[in-house]
């Protein structure tokens, strides 16, 4: 019994240590021979015959694949399902980093708080003190989305001027240089004023040319174009998405066709003859800058049907830089984007002349262009939309925590009610979630990784935290954010919400198919070795990834249990106090998830490529491991202020309640039902017993973004806010400060008013009597009147004259005051 038991320990050890081979041979045959030695067991020579032909099967490579992975070779190419070039270019486009820790089941938390802290350079922190700030001032977000439906003249030359657009090129050829974090900070401030003008400032950055430039141009395209674009003299735009392919990009219907041509080059004027090229004709839709692009990166497939380039005839996607000024270019109508004025409009063309040497690379790089579009995104839905989705939480949080304590209902301010508490408190944890997520990000970019996977993972939780975060903010903020005009912060953020969950790749599309689809090749530690020795048919490769695999599923067996078994106590943390639990949750998660992973391979095979809602909530728990991991790194960076700690619970408790009901979802809808219940007894041998963040720390998440504090301040730190107390957001904090100074003072009123005390019945009458009886002071009647009024400001919203539909913000200020 004592035998059995120790072979039992012995076997968790060794599986939850992920012992290799060897180990497992030399531990059993001790336990073997103790057996017959210590215990006084007689080992019959049959056992001892199995053992070895077993030991020599595992751990001779020639009888392995000879007995075992060469047959499992076998059937693994015939049910691998075939990939598409586009998929395989997608698969292998950018990095992986801290996402395969943790899909290892085993993430490094040293690795992880190792990682450097993002920082601005003394170039890049005076440029978003100076010009972004001063853009931020030039910015009246209601009369660009209203009344002029575009950056005014003297904005857009700002612009161009200061290198706005020029962030990404490098200082040889004139522009800023920046890093991905300034870049995103960049835009993160610009975007809490106005939508419009971050777009247009974050497009060229990020998605437009200058990004395949710099990575894929030719020396002469470099030096023509980039001190251009970086000065401001040309405006990009990149037309890739066409009225049949939105989210299937590689779909993409447009065509150029290799042949010999003539065309004028709209830069010099000169003419050329009889020279090789490509006829192109595309029809493009949704593309932002267009209307106002001086140049047009365009991505088209092309064909050499009559092999004047080579033996090929489908040559593949492939992108050029077309001047918009070139004959047969359409451009310069637009679509108006809800809630938005940014430029964005259809560009076509017919039968367009283009010489090979417009092909972002030149002729090398013909049907390379589906690579360097999936390469050059991958870092710009890291930056782009998280960033503007960090900019709405910023600006809600902000907003919100002010006017729910200046705001008041029923003699209470509305943040006290339980209701608004619970909202703020989502506004706030997700804000954190979201600028940590994206900081994690960009801390892997600029050490020079593409992490393709988790820039979906930003692009879609992002802008649903956006989404989600703008919904509670609009609901606290009731009439006020209704009605629209100067005085409304929230509706035209709110208004263009579906922009973001629709570009950059649908966020249905990127949840169900992109996060998992990408992810568990990518990430997974054995799965696309396995894939790419049965594509070059190396089964010695393939033996060593499927022993691996073997290995590696086995331990999460046992780590899942255990952790589940003991509440993953026993744990080892990097951090000790109340957030070692969360790291030791986390790591316990993680090995569960790279168990359902393999499960889920193991059961449906290619078929899971099709099964989107499994794969959306394997994403999710893969998303969630991340976006609670992330939320980790920021307090440790921030110095792990106590007054975060609710902040920082509510974060990460609800990341970790959500990964729990992903895999709660996933085993209830798996195909094998004798798998899935095999499978939630090794995960959760005591039921669900994660809860989300519960009232208590909820309420504090709402009280410290009600209150003028340390917490408040970092989870709005990097936003505009006008110190003019005439606008809309710089009036809050005023507002909010004289309240709370004038707090005992109006309780006096309150209780004198109660009491019968006075003969008034107007608030301001009354203010004067208690001045006049001497119950007040003049000062402190000063600054409630000045109280009284800041808070008018904060809660009036606009209302127009019917027929010039404009504001008279100081009618009702007068006529009352």
């Amino acid at each position: 019994m004592i035998s059995a038991v120790i072979l039992v320990l012995l076997i968790g050890a060794l599986a939850y240590f992920r012992a290799p081979v060897l180990l497992w041979t030399i531990a059993i045959a001790v336990w073997l021979l103790s057996l017959q030695f210590v215990w006084g067991c007689q080992v019959p020579v049959a056992v001892w015959v199995v053992f070895g032909v077993i030991t020599a099967v595992l751990n001779l490579p020639f009888l392995r694949r000879a007995v075992f992975t060469g047959p499992a070779f076998s059937v693994f190419k015939k049910i691998t399902p075939a990939m598409s070039q586009t998929e395989q270019e997608a698969i292998n486009a950018g990095t992986v980093w801290w996402d395969r820790d943790l899909f290892s089941g085993k993430p490094d938390w040293q690795r992880l708080l190792s990682f450097p802290d993002p920082k601005l350079t003394a170039d890049e922190q005076a440029f978003l003190d100076g010009p972004t700030e001063e853009l931020c001032k030039m910015v009246d977000d209601w009369k660009i989305t209203h009344e002029l439906k575009d950056l005014p003249p003297e904005v857009w030359q700002f612009i161009k001027d200061k290198g706005f657009l020029g962030m990404i090129v490098k200082k040889k050829y004139g522009g800023l240089e920046f890093s991905n974090y300034a870049h995103a900070k960049v835009v993160t401030k610009i975007a809490t004023r106005g939508g419009t003008a971050a777009v247009s400032v974050m497009v060229p950055n990020s998605l437009g040319p200058g990004e395949l430039l710099q990575h894929y141009g030719t020396e002469a395209q470099k030096d023509y174009y980039l001190p251009r674009l970086a000065k401001g003299i040309e405006v990009p735009c990149f037309a890739l998405t066409s009225p049949y392919a939105g989210s299937d990009a590689g779909a993409i219907p447009d065509f150029g066709i290799v042949c010999r041509g003539s065309y004028t080059d709209p830069r010099s004027g000169q003419r050329f003859d009889d020279v090789l090229g490509l006829r192109v004709s595309w029809e493009k839709r949704w593309i932002t800058l267009a209307p106002v692009a001086t140049i047009l990166g365009l991505a088209f497939k092309m064909y050499d049907p009559d092999h004047l380039l080579g033996d090929k005839e489908d040559i593949g996607i492939t992108c050029a830089l077309v001047p918009t000024e070139h004959e047969g270019v359409c451009i310069g109508r637009r679509h108006f984007p809800g809630g938005a004025a940014f430029m964005n409009g259809p560009t076509w063309g017919k039968d367009v002349f283009i010489p090979l040497e417009w092909i972002i690379g030149g002729r090398e790089y013909a049907g390379q262009g589906w690579r360097m579009l999936v390469e050059c995104l991958s870092v710009g839905r890291c930056i782009s939309l998280p960033a503007m989705s960090v900019a709405s939480g910023k600006v809600a949080s902000y907003t919100t925590g002010a006017y729910a304590r200046i705001r008041d209902q029923f003699g209470l301010s509305i943040g006290k009610f339980e209701g608004v508490d619970e909202a703020m408190a989502r506004i706030g944890g997700f804000t954190y979630q979201m600028e940590a997520s994206q900081d994690l990000a960009l801390t892997g970019l600029d050490s020079g990784e593409k992490p393709s996977v988790l820039s979906a993972v930003l692009k879609y939780h992002n802008t649903e935290r956006m989404r989600k975060a703008l919904n509670d903010a609009m609901d606290v903020h009731g009439g006020k954010a209704v009605v629209l005009g100067p005085r409304n912060y929230l509706a035209r953020a709110y208004q263009a919400i579906p922009i973001a969950i629709t570009v950059e790749g649908a966020n249905i599309l990127t949840r169900s198919m992109i996060i998992y689809g990408q992810g568990a090749i990518r990430c997974h530690p054995f799965v696309l070795r396995e894939i790419k020795a049965a594509m070059s048919n190396d089964g010695a490769e393939f033996d060593k990834a499927i022993t691996g695999h073997i290995n590696f599923v086995i331990s999460n067996v046992f780590r899942s249990l255990w952790m589940g078994l003991t509440g993953a106590k026993l744990v080892g943390s990097p951090k000790g106090g109340e957030v070692a639990t969360y790291y030791k949750q986390l790591t316990r998660f993680s090995s569960a998830f790279a168990l359902l992973s393999d499960m889920a391979m193991f059961s449906l095979g290619g078929s899971l490529k099709f099964r989107e809602k499994l794969s959306a909530r394997l994403g999710d728990m893969l998303s969630n491991l991340y976006i609670a991991s992330a939320c980790l790194k920021r307090f440790e960076r921030d110095g792990a202020p106590k007054e975060d700690l609710p902040v920082l619970k509510w974060a990460v408790e609800m990341a970790l309640y959500d990964l729990q009901q992903a895999m709660d979802g996933f085993l209830a809808n798996l195909p094998s039902r004798t798998l899935a219940a095999v499978l939630r007894k090794v995960i959760f041998p005591w039921g669900l017993t994660l809860k989300p963040a519960n009232d208590r720390i909820g309420t504090q998440v709402a009280r410290s973004l009600m209150e003028l504090g340390p917490t408040r301040d970092r989870l709005t730190r990097g936003m505009f806010v006008s110190q003019d107390e005439s606008d809309p957001v710089g009036v809050l904090v005023p507002a909010l400060k004289a309240m709370l100074e004038t707090e005992p003072v109006e309780q006096k009123l309150r209780k004198l008013a109660r009491d019968g005390q006075f003969k008034s019945v107007t608030a301001r009458e009354r203010l004067a009597e208690a001045l006049q009886s001497g119950v007040i002071t003049q000062v402190e009647f000063d600054a409630v009147s000045r109280a009284r009024k800041l808070k008018r400001d904060v809660i009036m919203v606009d209302d127009f004259d019917m027929k010039l539909e404009q504001p008279d913000a100081g009618l009702l200020q007068r006529l009352i005051f």
